[in-house]
């Protein structure tokens, strides 16, 4: 382990070593592919919303890049258009374009930022005002409203309370905190006697296209983060209480303990019988922190052990394992931040060396095998020995991954530690200086 100073300044130059190759190759598109030196439309083929800027906004403000984040910020607020012709995801464009270009406005003062979030929130509401039951349609036409796409996962209906609360709040307009909630009323009225929530809802019936609830993995997992999260963030003790009434049966009926490790597997939203297989995904890893910032240490801290055994076998997290042997499903890697989220959630509330270690650690493997000369990459094929790049930089990239193991080592007095409320998207809500 380095110092905690040598340790802050590995990690800012290597995300400004990703941010130079974006800005070298990719400015002002969404997502650069640093091996070809080319770029990706993220959202709609030939519609650019330069989301890693947007993206990286905030965790610019918090390192101290102030000449690059004027830089983006200025990008942003002259070049990105709301307004075009196509239809994007809602919940993708909620967590990424509006929480960031909020969590900009918090760190740089910047009413002209948080005039873009108030249009694009605008411009994303008939997909929550055009739905019957109130449970938003996944997509919406930015200029012309049109709505599509009526099944809806767990995760997209519930990932928005955060975002649209903060907004209400600082416009003085509670249309989006209403919408939000309107949301989550519609699911969670329709839960199992058991309160569990199937996977994938109909927005117009309020119908379940299944009865498996599959939590903590995606596509549900940040439903229960934003009841938590909206719950501190707002003062909304409702969202609270949901949080634990929901939480409670996940523990009880899908917790599994298999060679001494803590997993989660499906179950049956009826009977609580577990079903499925023993699968799980790197995006789940952020559980072990909701669940210890929720009360729930105990869990939280056994959850994360499990991640880390897994990290013990291969040179960086895989996508998706087998939990009875640590087989891998899903041969990739995206660039995931979720276990160094919850590396971060569990150092803040315990102080605990081990969490650094392991956030280190963490930072130090991605270093070592997805880092190219053009930035960092995802890995199209991970084993026990060996990992081959893909080619992209996720816009996600640069709002958590790094962010997360530098609010660890660096101390930053740009940031509340003990206040400090972050996204799903790890934008910086509540608790930027």
């Amino acid at each position: 382990m380095p110092s905690d100073a040598k340790a802050a300044a590995a990690i800012r130059d290597e995300y400004l070593h990703g941010w130079y190759g974006y800005t070298a190759k990719a400015w002002g598109y969404d997502e650069l592919r640093p091996l070809s030196g080319g770029h990706n439309d993220f959202f709609a083929g030939g519609h650019s919303f330069g989301l890693s800027i947007v993206e990286a906004l905030d965790t610019l403000y918090l390192m101290g890049c102030d000449d690059e984040l004027a830089q983006a910020r200025s990008w942003v607020e002259n070049n990105l258009d709301p307004t075009q012709d196509v239809d994007i995801h809602v919940f993708e464009a909620i967590i990424r374009l509006v929480g960031g270009l909020i969590a900009g406005h918090l760190t740089t003062g910047s009413a002209a930022l948080l005039s873009l979030a108030q249009e694009f929130a605008d411009r994303l509401l008939p997909a929550f005002t055009s739905s019957p039951t109130g449970v938003p349609y996944t997509h919406v036409n930015l200029r012309t409203g049109q709505v599509q796409g009526s099944q809806v996962a767990l995760a997209e209906a519930g990932t928005n309370v955060m975002e649209f609360g903060a907004l209400s709040q600082l416009v003085g307009d509670s249309r989006y905190y209403d919408a939000a909630m309107r949301a989550y009323r519609a699911v969670l009225s329709r839960g199992s006697s058991l309160d569990l929530l199937g996977t994938t809802i109909d927005a117009e019936t309020g119908r379940w296209a299944d009865h498996t609830s599959t939590a903590p993995n995606p596509p549900v997992d940040s439903f229960y983060e934003y009841l938590w999260g909206g719950g501190r963030l707002l003062g909304d003790s409702q969202l609270t209480s949901w949080y634990q009434q929901f939480t409670r049966p996940i523990l009880s009926r899908q917790a599994e303990v298999r060679g001494g490790r803590l997993w989660f597997r499906g179950a049956d939203t009826s009977t609580g019988r577990r079903t499925g297989p023993t699968h799980q995904s790197e995006l789940a890893a952020f559980y072990a922190g909701l669940l210890a910032k929720g009360g729930d240490l105990d869990h939280g801290a056994a959850y994360f052990r499990s991640w880390s055994a897994v990290m013990d076998r291969y040179p960086i997290l895989p996508e998706t394992v087998d939990y009875t042997d640590f087989r891998i499903v899903d041969q990739g890697s995206q660039l995931r931040p979720e276990y160094a989220n919850s590396a971060f959630d569990l150092w803040r509330i315990t102080g605990g060396a081990s969490y650094k270690q392991a956030a280190w650690r963490w930072f130090d493997n991605v270093r070592t095998h997805l880092r190219v000369s053009g930035g960092y990459t995802v890995a199209d094929h991970v084993s026990s020995s060996s990992v081959r790049h893909g080619d992209l930089t996720p816009g996600y990239w640069f709002a958590e991954n790094f962010k997360y193991v530098w609010l660890i080592f660096s101390n930053t007095p740009r940031f509340d530690y003990r206040g400090g409320i972050l996204s799903t998207e790890g934008k910086v809500l509540a608790g930027a200086r």
